[in-house]
């Protein structure tokens, strides 16, 4: 049976693009106020009646006596944009309906893949870590000069992948690094094991201490694709993040916590995606008859890692949906598995807001609402503290304080 393995094997790397900006000026331009009843702050505390002060793209102040108010937003829950810690953005349908992966470089891909980003936005995920291709620069330089609306992007560009045992020289894994860090890459991104119905290491333990290494001199992160027994072999090398993780023991989550190590583990939306658009996925590459068995076998697998992660103190667990064609803007479901798991409410927001922020290194620029911070705000109708689907709701996304979305018309009511 072919095993699916979600990773493309790039060719050479486009030329360098401009990095995503790490530190943001000092903020200038208009002011507004947000008044807001509810504000769910990104660090797991709720303010309420009080003020949001917009001065450009910056979190000014929160004052329950600024005015005057420019935008309305009592009755809602405020949140800070949401952050998706992994997705595939340029991923999507070809003009056939069917998929055509990520790395097309068409006319036609790159308007797919600024829809994509619109919608990713609309649905109030202002940033997003795009990871696995080349054709993510452009749009993420785009977006970074306001020439197409969507999320802040970081991206790794092109995987470490594919080097086994006889191909990579601990001397090429470390250059391939560089390579990267010199074509803009945000982080570095290490296939350490096959896909998730396979799961094989694919890069020895010294391999792979070589590569989380290397991005540590280069002062960029690293983020470990890891199913079964490379998940422990990612702790031990010192991995900035681990992804999906499932066959992770209980002790190499614990071994997580304690090393500080942060998590992503998904909760089964890319492969519910999968499902529902069988007929668009099937008899392109990767994807045939056994594999689509094998996806409806291994789903309950991820609720199952996601029940016990969530059982482990000081896990680091942030949020990330490894969105694909037919994902983007539906994001916010898999927050929304998370709690039907067991996580708890504030804490799945948590790991969508500050501790995302957090695992970025963006800490001091993303993820909470307060004074200094980037201006990322949504709204959405209802409480997603007492019900995760409010997050279906978005009615008002602010990102670097332009308003992108405002569909109640809410603006200087008083």
């Amino acid at each position: 049976m072919r095993h699916l393995k979600i990773v493309v094997f790039l060719g050479s790397l486009l030329a360098p693009g401009v990095q995503a900006q790490r530190q943001s000026p000092p903020s200038a331009g208009p002011r507004a106020v947000i008044a807001a009843s509810a504000i769910f702050d990104g660090a797991g505390q709720t303010l309420h009646n009080t003020r949001i002060v917009v001065q450009g793209t910056q979190i000014a102040a929160i004052d329950p006596k600024a005015g005057p108010v420019d935008y309305d937003l009592r009755g809602l829950t405020v949140l800070p944009g949401l952050i998706d810690v992994h997705a595939h953005i340029t991923w999507s349908f070809g003009r056939d309906g069917k998929n055509a992966g990520m790395n097309r470089t068409t006319q036609e891909a790159a308007y797919q893949s600024a829809g994509n980003a619109r919608r990713t936005l609309m649905a109030g995920f202002t940033t997003i870590q795009s990871v696995g291709s080349p054709a993510d620069v452009a749009l993420r330089d785009a977006i970074a000069r306001g020439e197409v609306p969507g999320p802040r992007i970081l991206t790794a560009i092109q995987g470490l992948q594919g080097r086994g045992e006889q191909t990579g020289t601990l001397d090429e894994i470390r250059a391939f690094v560089r390579k990267q860090k010199e074509a803009g890459a945000d982080l570095i991104k290490i296939f350490a094991s096959g896909g998730m119905l396979e799961g094989t290491m694919t890069l020895s333990l010294e391999q792979l201490n070589a590569a989380c290494d290397e991005p540590r001199k280069q002062g960029l992160r690293s983020m470990v694709h890891a199913y079964r027994e490379a998940v422990r072999a990612a702790i031990v090398a010192g991995c900035t993040e681990i992804e999906h993780g499932l066959g992770a023991s209980d002790d190499d989550l614990k071994l997580m916590a304690e090393r500080g190590i942060y998590f992503d583990p998904q909760d089964g939306l890319m492969v519910e995606t999968f499902l529902q658009n069988k007929g668009r996925y099937l008899g392109t590459p990767l994807f045939d008859v056994d594999v689509f068995a094998g996806l409806a076998r291994v789903m309950p697998s991820h609720h199952e890692l996601l029940r016990r992660a969530a059982r482990v103190p000081g896990l680091k667990m942030v949020f990330g949906t490894d969105a694909v064609a037919g994902t983007h803007g539906r994001n916010a479901e898999d927050l929304i598995h998370r709690v039907e798991d067991g996580v708890p409410p504030t804490a799945a927001l948590v790991s969508a807001s500050g501790l995302a922020a957090a695992s970025l290194g963006m800490a001091d620029q993303i993820g909470s609402i307060a004074p200094k911070l980037q201006a990322d705000i949504i709204a959405v109708e209802g409480n997603p503290l007492k019900d995760m689907t409010a997050l279906r709701r978005v009615v008002f996304v602010m990102q670097g304080g332009i308003v992108y979305k405002n569909s109640r018309g809410l603006s200087r009511t008083y």
